[in-house]
């Protein structure tokens, strides 16, 4: 991978992803290109120089360098361009992270979600201990903490607002309204689950890289994605300030893999000492895979990537 230079033609650099090439090589005349996306990746609009010249204003967007086309799709158009019909639009719609609305969607100390992939990693969970671990005082886990291998409500679970993050708007454009949202999972770790974690979602696809592709509509029957009523926002707190049109809520449950083998944690993981503290208060060994979740809102195209740490004592 490199970049081109694009301080003078224009370049059209096109390559297959890694799933297209598969679906090619299949020889059978069944491929065929229906959709495709733009992305902006690599440009900083703060170089757009507002008080320059007609001519001189975006030059220095129109010269940075681009990244030659490659073929893994997890790596690329992060940033997808849209067609908006109403262009007096002031604000776009974002997603947010909401780790503040209640204990159980809090991140992690460590600044992720960790995941407890097996039934041991649970049941050796430390009780009574301050909850800057991880854990209540009753040993309820949250803070971060997902039962990988839970099927109730307990633990903690991923929220996730789209709106628009200012006070100047009231209500929300129609055409930005996110109604689906895609998730991204390395499928050799877990899969997604509801928050109640008795409701599990079907893949969309499975890529090449073993990237499992989920998409969550909004339904009256959905339990990932909702409408907050206003009671629900004046009862919690979000880190987006103005209005808040959708919320996706999920868990992930730990793969078989992960509960029966150690092979991927000896493969691709490591050891840590800081992720849990054992009951009697001192810190806890356990092998942890680092991974991202990438959620996108179909609608918008806004991408945000989630830290997840899998975890087993």
């Amino acid at each position: 991978m490199g970049f081109q230079d694009n301080s003078g033609d224009i370049i059209l650099d096109m390559v297959l992803t890694d799933e297209g090439r598969r679906l090619l090589a299949r020889g059978d005349g069944s491929f065929n290109i229906v959709k495709f996306s733009l992305a902006d990746d690599e440009i900083n609009y703060s170089l757009f120089n507002a008080t320059g010249s007609s001519a001189q204003q975006d030059l220095t967007i129109l010269q940075t360098p681009i990244l030659e086309a490659f073929t893994n799709n997890m790596s690329s158009m992060k940033s997808k361009l849209i067609s908006l019909p109403n262009q007096r639009l002031l604000y776009l719609p974002v997603l947010r992270l909401n780790n503040v609305a209640n204990q159980s969607v809090r991140l992690h100390t460590a600044g992720n979600y960790v995941v407890c992939v097996d039934q041991n990693t649970y049941d050796n969970r430390p009780l009574g201990l301050e909850t800057s671990i991880g854990f209540n005082t009753n040993g309820q886990v949250k803070d971060g903490i997902i039962f990988g291998m839970s099927t109730n409500a307990d633990g903690g679970f991923i929220k996730i607002d789209a709106g628009i993050d200012s006070t100047n708007v009231s209500e929300i454009d129609e055409s930005l309204i996110e109604t689906e949202f895609s998730i991204e999972i390395d499928n050799r770790l877990g899969s997604i689950v509801d928050k109640f974690a008795d409701n599990f979602a079907s893949t969309t696809s499975i890529d090449d890289d073993n990237i499992a592709t989920y998409i969550l509509r909004k339904t009256p029957t959905s339990s990932f994605v909702t409408t907050p009523t206003q009671q629900d926002l004046l009862e919690s707190s979000s880190p987006i300030d103005g209005p808040i049109a959708s919320t996706l809520e999920f868990k992930i449950r730990s793969s078989q893999d992960l509960r029966t083998s150690n092979y991927l944690f000896d493969r691709i993981g490591t050891v840590d000492t800081t992720t849990f503290k054992d009951r009697a208060g001192s810190s806890a060994t356990v092998k942890i895979i680092d991974s991202i979740v990438r959620v996108t809102g179909l609608t918008t195209g806004y991408s945000l990537d989630i830290p997840v740490r899998f975890a087993k004592l």
